[in-house]
Formats: C-alpha cells, sequence, structure tokens
C-alpha cells in the first residue's frame, strides 16, 4: 500500500499551544515544533497533511507551516472528548487510504537522517498493514503509555504480530497480559507515538464514541484493530520527547542540538557550565 498522507492531532486543551513553540533545528534554523512533526511527514514523501485543531486555530498554525512544502487541511474538533476522539476527526480527509499518524506536542529525534517516519512508512508500504512504532521500556515508566504485547514475526527482527493493546497498563495487568517472548523480565513494548493505520480505524472510533459516551482511548480501538486485521509494531530505536512535560521542551531542544551540525560547540559550552558550576560548589565549600 501507498502511504500519501498524515494526521497530526493539535486539539488538546492542554497541549493547543504547545506546537508552537520554537525550537532551534540540526541545521541551526529556528522553527515551530508543530513544523518539525511535519517535517518528518515530508522526510517520508507525504505532502498532504491534515492538522486536528481546536476551532479558531486553524490561523494560528496554518501561519507556524507557511513555508513548509505540505497540502494543507484542517479538522476541527468541536467537543473535548479526548485523543481518539480528535483522529475521528480527520476520517473524512483520510478517505479510504492508508495514513501516517503522529502527535504535535512530540519531537522525534531518529538515528536514521531521513527521521523516524519514513522508516515505519517503508515497513507499512511493504507489509501492506497497519504498523506502530514501539520502544522497549522499563516497567516503572508503564503509567504514561499504551503498551502491546503479541509474538515476534518470523524472519524480520524488531517487529510483532500485535495481539493485545493496554493504555498505561499497571505492572500486574502488563506481567500478566504483555509478555513479549525474547525481552527480559519488566521490559514491555510502549507505544512511541508514530503509527501507519488503515482507515478501518474510523470505523472501530465511530463505534466506540457512541457506545462510550465519553472518551475511548485510541489504544482501545487498535486492539480491535489487532483482532479485525493484521496489526504489527515495530521497534523504533530514536528517541522522542514530549515538549509538554516538565523540562521537555529543554530536553528536546538540548536532543536536536546534540543531533545537529553545532554539535561540539554545545557540547563544549555543557562541559564549561559544568565546570564552573563544580568550581563555584567547591569555593563555597571553603568559605
Amino acid at each position: 500500500m501507498q502511504i500519501k498522507k498524515a494526521v497530526i492531532t493539535a486539539a488538546g486543551p492542554r497541549q493547543r499551544t504547545l506546537p508552537m513553540q520554537v525550537l532551534i533545528d540540526q541545521d541551526g534554523v529556528e522553527r515551530s515544533v508543530l513544523s518539525l512533526v511535519v517535517g518528518e511527514a515530508v522526510r517520508a514523501g507525504i505532502n498532504q497533511v491534515c492538522i486536528v485543531v481546536w476551532p479558531g486555530d486553524e490561523e494560528a498554525y496554518a501561519k507556524l507551516l507557511a513555508n513548509d512544502p505540505v497540502r494543507l487541511t484542517f479538522a476541527v474538533q468541536k467537543a473535548a472528548r479526548g485523543y481518539a476522539h480528535a483522529v475521528w476527526w480527520a476520517r473524512e480527509f483520510v478517505g479510504d487510504e492508508p495514513f501516517l499518524h503522529c502527535v504535535g506536542d512530540h519531537i522525534y529525534v531518529g538515528l536514521e537522517s531521513t527521521g523516524s517516519a519514513k522508516r515505519l512508512v517503508d515497513a507499512a508500504s511493504a507489509q501492506n498493514c497497519s504498523i506502530s512504532t514501539v520502544q522497549i521500556t522499563r516497567e516503572n515508566l508503564l503509567p504514561y503509555y499504551g503498551a502491546v504485547g503479541g509474538q515476534p514475526v518470523a524472519g524480520k527482527a524488531g517487529f510483532y504480530r500485535v495481539e493485545t493493546v493496554l493504555e498505561k497498563p499497571t505492572p500486574t495487568e502488563a506481567e500478566q497480559r504483555l509478555i513479549v517472548p525474547g525481552l527480559r523480565s519488566g521490559q514491555y513494548l510502549c507505544f512511541y507515538g508514530m503509527h501507519v493505520l488503515t482507515p478501518g480505524i474510523f470505523e472501530i472510533l465511530t463505534a466506540l464514541l457512541a457506545d462510550a459516551g465519553g472518551r475511548p482511548s485510541l489504544s482501545s480501538a487498535l486492539a480491535i484493530l489487532a483482532e479485525r486485521e493484521q496489526y504489527l509494531a515495530m521497534i523504533q530505536k530514536g528517541q522522542r520527547f514530549d515538549v509538554g512535560v516538565k523540562y521537555g521542551l529543554f530536553t528536546a531542544q538540548l536532543a536536536l542540538a546534540l543531533q545537529g551540525k553545532e554539535r561540539d560547540k554545545v557540547l563544549t559550552e555543557l562541559v564549561q557550565m559544568l565546570a564552573a558550576r563544580e568550581l563555584l560548589a567547591d569555593r563555597g565549600t571553603e568559605e
């Protein structure tokens, strides 16, 4: 299958302004968080992008992407019913095509110069199915992520056939339902925050939103998807940074700088700063 569209969610009441934050990218250029996320799609060969926004945010986001080479569409989430509901609003844009999905408040710093999304898009195209990126994650981080359980795909290292999906499971739930052959005890496969999904996800979301009458999780929809069609997880070796958490913007900026052309300069300044702090601490002790 060919992936030509991307959906980026940016409508959460607490996340709306996060995509507008400005960082310095690996080339030393000022870019918004949203532009960096869109750049992942562009490097993956996608130029049709839908941003799911809160009513009234369209103009502000359009300005952020004025210089990005994409055909931009906005889908407006008209009620605050959560992440899965935001994804559902992109159904008319997606139509009957598979699509890349990312969230608008995470920075992805991959090991590949082409970005994290391209490897995912290439894999989904080759396997002709939905794929979510995951990372091997310690048990103490389970409260922050959705997680999957399943079996390794024969002959394809780092790929797993998804059998179970749980949203922010407890360690007990994970131990009972998310064991993956080959992982160490206390390690699990947690979502990296990038997915290629088939349009079948929207039928599932529509049913869940009608039945729940509230805020179903995307993980609950993905669990149903795994029962209906082939759905794989792929280990991603890059890093993602949530700019909405404490020091999230700082750590994202540091990661971009350390992967950029001014890496040596940044490292030198960090070493000098730490040395100066040690010197001040020593003087304070002497006094």
